[in-house]
């Protein structure tokens, strides 16, 4: 039985320049603007409800499509060959700021219940640009790096129509954790005729790095209307430096190679898309689901992605949360664990959620944990962790009482991800003057469910 919610929510920034305030509310309304069924703070969107036919799960089917390694071989031959992650961390030239230097706009973000144990701001440039959306986060094993995924918002179009929708990752050296810094980097994808590559263009809503492997979601913008690839696979260790870096261009240029003034690009080796032969639908939960977050289980067995269904805004609609199950071959390791001589990909696990708003989820010990909007600009959001048995989540107490009382989780987060060397819970937020990325250890969240 299907359930239909009855509230909307969406998303608000403030300015954090007094100048800066009318860009940053049209862009945050407009590309933040989500549905909701069982709002954030209003009360619990109770049990996971297990989906088990096999025509439901059929939906979630994915086709596995590799890129030719001799074509990959060619474009890094070609580019002076592929670097590992080192190197880009080696040359970051952006500094993000400490908790005590983020300013008042942006640490009003933060969860009040329960406490982040650390938090940064990205440089002043990022902070307010509002040309790219920041949307995912994900860690290194061993939390040395994080990787944060933005994408150029379909609002600023104008500035460029060659910009539209293409997504670069900002990777993060966290080593040390009181100075971090970080470099962007382009995704991109190998074209099929095998002359050079072209950018991913595409909302990162989440992201998953297991070994030497980043996937993350892909997901159309509403004027290009269905999406055919749902996740793209990179090889971390596979890099390539662009040498021309004064120009708009991606791709070839003269004798040299442009990715947009970036000077690293990350190509596709891999990607995922619906084994019916058609794009997802983000009008309702009743057919193939658009990829909205994802993140990495380490407890499952074997590791797994978890990912959540995006809609279109103004739809009320419960979402489905699900499981993937990865390679653990080692010369498949961090690919998706295929099935039949078409390279299947089923879901081994399936549930549909009425938390309404679903911007994170992320699975830990057989617990779900998903992370709900708040139902306007105002209401904070929800962290719960859910079951086939209830769901729970933070109370607040003081101002944040009453019919609020679960609306304790920061404003307007992003995806989810879990570092086991730290136990920390990880996540950011998108509008500005409140970009944030920030920890909570994941005990305190279980205690503060009381």
């Amino acid at each position: 039985m299907k359930h239909r919610g009855r509230h909307r929510r969406q998303r608000r920034g403030r300015a954090l320049r007094a100048s800066l305030a009318g860009t940053a509310l049209a862009l945050t309304a407009a590309a933040t603007l989500i549905s909701t069924s069982q709002a954030a703070g209003s009360g619990t969107p109770g049990a996971l409800s297990s989906i088990t036919s096999s025509s439901q799960l059929r939906e979630f089917q994915l086709r596995e499509s590799l890129v030719d390694e001799t074509a990959l071989d060619s474009l890094a031959s070609e580019m002076g060959g592929g670097v590992g992650v080192d190197e880009v961390l080696r040359s970051a030239n952006h500094t993000m700021r400490t908790e005590a230097d983020c300013y008042d706009t942006e640490k009003a973000a933060l969860p009040v219940e329960p406490a982040v144990a650390r938090a940064y701001c990205w440089e002043s440039g990022d902070a307010v640009n509002d040309k790219w959306l920041p949307q995912s986060v994900t860690t290194s094993r061993d939390n040395r790096v994080i990787a944060s995924g933005w994408t150029h918002t379909e609002r600023t179009a104008a500035d460029g129509a060659d910009e539209e929708g293409i997504a670069r990752v900002a990777f993060v050296d966290a080593s040390d954790p009181a100075n971090l810094t970080y470099r962007w980097t382009l995704l991109v994808v190998p074209k099929a005729d095998g002359d050079g590559f072209e950018a991913v263009r595409s909302g990162l809503g989440g992201m998953a790095w297991y070994e030497d492997k980043l996937i993350v979601t892909a997901r159309s913008s509403e004027s290009t209307g269905r999406q055919d690839d749902s996740l793209y696979v990179f090889d971390l260790r596979n890099f390539l430096r662009a040498d021309v870096t004064d120009s708009d261009a991606i791709g070839r240029v003269g004798d040299g190679w442009s990715a947009h003034h970036y000077r690293y690009v990350l190509p596709a080796a891999a990607s995922y898309s619906p084994s019916s032969g058609g794009g997802c639908d983000a009008r309702d939960n009743d057919g193939v689901p658009c990829f909205g977050s994802l993140s990495l289980d380490r407890t499952s067995t074997p590791p797994s992605v978890v990912a959540s269904e995006w809609f279109r805004p103004s739809h009320e609609e419960p979402a489905r949360v699900w499981r993937y199950d990865l390679d653990i071959t080692p010369e498949r390791a961090g690919l998706l664990t295929t099935t039949g001589a078409r390279s299947d990909v089923d879901a081994v696990q399936a549930y549909e959620t009425e938390s309404a708003g679903v911007q994170g989820v992320l699975s830990h010990k057989g617990d779900w944990y998903v992370a709900q909007d708040g139902r306007d600009r105002e209401v904070r959001g929800s962290l719960w962790r859910q079951d086939e048995d209830g769901a729970r989540a933070a109370k607040c107490t003081g101002d944040d009482a009453g019919s609020k009382a679960y609306a304790c989780w920061g404003r307007h987060t992003a995806s989810l991800s879990y570092s086991p060397v730290t136990g920390e819970v990880w996540t950011l937020t998108d509008p500005i003057p409140a970009r944030v990325l920030y920890a909570v250890r994941l005990a305190k969240v279980d205690n503060a469910l009381g």
